[in-house]
């Protein structure tokens, strides 16, 4: 793999590391399987392109793409809260609503930002190369993230949205506002899924309607693989695991396109998605079953020395 190659692969991978972020937050935090991001993560690009080609400044627009997603996730929860729609089914028609959404905003299926600034063009790291410009800025704002997460989650509102998702009857007992606390994941949730959006969106040079088709399969398959790789309790560690497992899917990902020796094709890319995360899956289940093997056969050989 070539070093563009793999730089790219980091690059991807670091903006699929808020898709994973955003992702955990309402399918592992608040336990709600939403759907809104395929939809979301569009929106974001969209949003963030039509407001560089119109001459906004590149942090104002990549803050619109946030509060655009945000507004998704926020009309996902009110369906669900508000109207009593199932979750899945509310996520799904706030996805399919956004696809026509995104082609109002832009006016068309895609937006290219032609010579528009971007967020990468604002900073200036005297002596590195061009093409490790973009992966320092990306990794600068998903660690930022990352602790703003944490920091998050460790606060009183954080530990009350943690018990909406782990037990909400026991949420409700204790006086948090369960309601109102899912309707603030979705938002934050749809909201870094759309940051991410328009970062991909910028660094890709435009946006277009269908950039967002697989992208729940993607943030899942990054969280599924960071919780095997870094298991642990505590919210740091799951967070880092989103970004590790976003990072290592996309070089893996990257491997197989660029190795003559897999011979794998773009349109193999759902298939390896599906087979990581039957993997990525399957791995926690194989691990205690090799545990209770080795506890068996110390079992017997304790008994055999008797």
């Amino acid at each position: 793999m070539t070093l563009i190659a793999l730089l790219g692969s980091l690059e991807m991978g670091l903006i699929f590391a808020l898709v994973a972020l955003g992702v955990f937050i309402s399918f592992r935090v608040i336990n709600f399987p939403d759907l809104t991001v395929d939809g979301s993560f569009p929106l974001g690009g969209a949003v963030a392109a039509t407001l560089l080609v119109a001459g906004w400044h590149p942090l104002a627009a990549t803050a619109a793409a946030f509060a655009a997603g945000a507004l998704a996730g926020l009309t996902t929860g009110w369906l669900h809260v508000k109207l009593k729609i199932m979750q899945l089914l509310a996520g799904i028609l706030v996805m399919i609503a956004l696809y026509s959404i995104n082609l109002r905003v832009m006016g068309k299926p895609n937006q290219p930002l032609l010579d528009s600034p971007t967020v990468f063009g604002l900073v200036h790291l005297g002596g590195l190369p061009a093409p490790w410009v973009t992966p320092v800025v990306l990794l600068a704002i998903t660690l930022l993230v990352k602790f703003g997460l944490d920091g998050y989650f460790a606060s009183e509102a954080g530990l009350a949205m943690r018990a909406t998702g782990c037990n909400p009857r026991m949420a409700r007992a204790m006086g948090i506002s369960t309601d109102r606390l899912s309707l603030v994941a979705l938002a934050l949730s749809n909201g870094i899924v759309a940051l991410a959006g328009g970062l991909f969106a910028q660094s890709q040079g435009g946006a277009d309607v269908s950039m967002g088709i697989g992208t729940i399969v993607i943030g899942l398959a990054a969280v599924i693989i960071g919780e095997t790789i870094l298991p642990g309790r505590s919210m740091a560690i799951a967070t880092w695991g989103c970004i590790v497992g976003a990072v290592l899917y996309r070089l893996l990902i990257a491997l197989g396109l660029n190795s003559d020796f897999i011979g794998l094709q773009a349109q193999d890319l759902n298939l390896v998605t599906a087979l990581l995360v039957t993997v990525a899956l399957m791995m926690p289940a194989s691990r205690r079953w090799l545990q209770r093997q080795r506890k068996a056969s110390a079992a017997r050989k304790e008994v055999a020395s008797c």
